[in-house]
């Protein structure tokens, strides 16, 4: 064992993950140099800005605030954990389809903070979802496009929540769905 450090083990993405490392390591760090999730951005160190957002235990947290060793144990998704080209996370469609984006290094943050904001609220207002994002700075945008792609990520996944209750209904035969 390496003397001052201590094993982490989380969960990232669905893969369980452990290293061994320094205890004021932050998590942040972690996910960049340890694991080589470089979609985690650094913007300031200071948990000003919120490009470190991730979620964790399905809450969204700056991750520039959370040591390595108090995430042990526990549930991260990063922004390469909500989906790829083949099967975008309504978030990622709402802000390729909606132009939610220009510089793209807040991004990652303000994905990870919208999808933690859905989880809380599928149907936020507009007011909503800007309060929601308070936490996340963008330099580039008016957040105009930002706030259209949440809208239309909420949409979706209010759309696909229907669809499920739906299809639960519809299993409520007493047949079993047969």
């Amino acid at each position: 064992m390496e003397t001052g450090k201590v094993n982490v083990t989380v969960t990232v993405n669905g893969v369980r993950r452990s290293a061994m490392v320094e205890p004021r390591m932050l998590l942040v760090h972690f996910l960049r140099d340890g694991l080589g999730l470089v979609g985690t951005h650094i913007g300031c160190d200071t948990s000003q800005c919120g490009a470190c957002t991730v979620l964790l235990d399905g809450e969204a947290v700056k991750s520039c605030t959370v040591l390595a060793v108090q995430a042990d144990g526990s549930d991260v998704t990063t922004v390469e954990g909500l989906g790829d080209m083949e099967n975008l996370h309504p978030v990622q469609e709402g802000f390729w389809e909606k132009h939610g984006l220009q510089c793209g290094f807040c991004t990652p943050g303000v994905m990870m903070t919208a999808v933690g904001l859905l989880k809380q609220n599928l149907n936020p207002t507009e007011e909503e979802i800007r309060e929601g994002l308070e936490g996340v700075l963008c330099r580039c945008t008016g957040y105009q496009n930002i706030v259209r792609a949440v809208q239309y990520a909420a949409a979706r996944m209010s759309e696909s929540e229907g669809h499920r209750e739906v299809a639960a209904a519809g299993d409520d035969s007493g047949e079993g769905g047969r």
